[in-house]
C-alpha cells in the first residue's frame, strides 16, 4: 500500500495527516513553516485521496490505519511530530497510542478521539446509507457544490485536488466505508493514552467550526494537561483554508518549541 506524498525540509520527521474530504493539498501552505522550523514535512494522501491508490481496499478505518502504519514504517519516518486534521486525527492517533515511544509531539486541528463522540449531521447520513445514491451519481459539479458549501474559503484549485478522492465510484464507495466503519466506541482502549504520551501538545481550533465543536478542543486540553489551546475565532472546521497564515505562524513557533 504505497501512499504519494509531498515533503519538504530537512530535519526530524513532522508527519502531516489530512482528513476528509481533503488531501495533502490541504498543508501546501503549511508545509514550509514546518521545515523553516528545522522539521522534514511530510504529507501522504490517505488511500484513495489524491495521488494514492486504493491498492484494492474498501477505505474503511482500519484500512487507513494499516496504510500510514505501514507507510511510517516503510519511509523510516518515526520517531516523529504528527500533525493531524479531521479524520487525520481518528487515524494517526491510533497509531500515536500504539508507538508511543515514536511520538516527539502533537498537533491537533479539528479532530475527535473520544469514545463517547457524536457525528455530525452529513456524516449521520453517510453512516445510514441516506447518500449512497447521491454519491453514486455525483459528478464533479456535484462535488464542486458540497466542497463550497463545506469550504467556503478554499481555495480555487482546491477543487482540482479534492475531486481527485472522488473521481471513480470505487472512491466514492471508499469515502462512505471509511464513514460506516468508524465506531467512536473503537477508541475506549485509547482513553487516556494521549495525556501519557507525555509529549509538547498544541490544540488549534476554529470558534465557527460546524463539524468538530469547539467543545472538544477544550475537552482535548482538559484530557491533555500540559497543552497549548489556541482557538481562532474567525474561523471553520478548515482552518488551514480559513486562516493560512495563522496556522502557519501557530505551528512554526510550537515546532520551534519541541526538544
Amino acid at each position: 500500500m504505497r501512499l504519494a506524498f509531498r515533503e519538504q525540509g530537512e530535519g526530524p520527521t513532522a508527519l502531516l495527516v489530512h482528513g476528509y474530504p481533503n488531501s495533502s493539498f490541504l498543508f501546501r501552505d503549511l508545509l514550509p513553516a514546518v521545515a523553516q522550523a528545522g522539521f522534514r514535512a511530510v504529507a501522504p494522501d490517505l488511500l484513495g485521496y489524491g495521488d494514492s491508490e486504493l491498492e484494492g481496499k474498501q477505505g474503511t478505518w482500519g484500512d487507513h490505519v494499516e496504510a500510514l502504519t505501514a507507510f511510517i514504517d516503510e519511509h523510516d519516518l518515526a520517531p516523529l511530530v504528527l500533525i493531524v486534521h479531521d479524520w487525520g486525527g481518528l487515524i494517526a492517533l491510533r497509531w500515536a497510542c500504539e508507538h508511543p515511544d515514536a511520538v516527539r509531539g502533537l498537533v491537533l486541528m479539528s479532530t475527535g478521539f473520544f469514545a463517547d463522540g457524536k457525528w455530525h449531521g452529513f456524516a449521520q447520513a453517510m453512516r445510514s446509507g441516506q447518500v449512497d445514491e447521491m454519491f453514486e451519481s455525483m459528478d464533479r459539479d456535484g462535488f464542486a457544490g458540497i466542497l463550497q458549501q463545506a469550504e467556503p474559503n478554499a481555495a480555487p484549485d482546491a477543487l482540482d485536488e479534492y475531486w481527485k478522492g472522488f473521481s471513480t465510484p470505487e472512491r466514492r464507495r471508499a469515502g462512505l466505508a471509511l464513514y460506516k466503519s468508524g465506531n467512536f466506541e473503537e477508541l475506549a482502549p485509547y482513553q487516556g493514552k494521549l495525556a501519557e504520551l507525555g509529549v509538547p501538545t498544541l490544540i488549534l481550533w476554529g470558534a465557527k467550526d460546524d463539524y468538530a465543536p469547539v467543545a472538544t478542543a477544550h475537552r482535548f486540553a482538559k484530557e491533555i494537561p500540559h497543552a497549548e489551546l489556541v482557538i481562532l475565532d474567525d474561523a471553520g472546521h478548515f482552518v488551514t483554508e480559513d486562516e493560512p497564515e495563522r496556522i502557519a505562524q501557530e505551528v512554526g513557533r510550537f515546532l520551534r518549541s519541541v526538544p
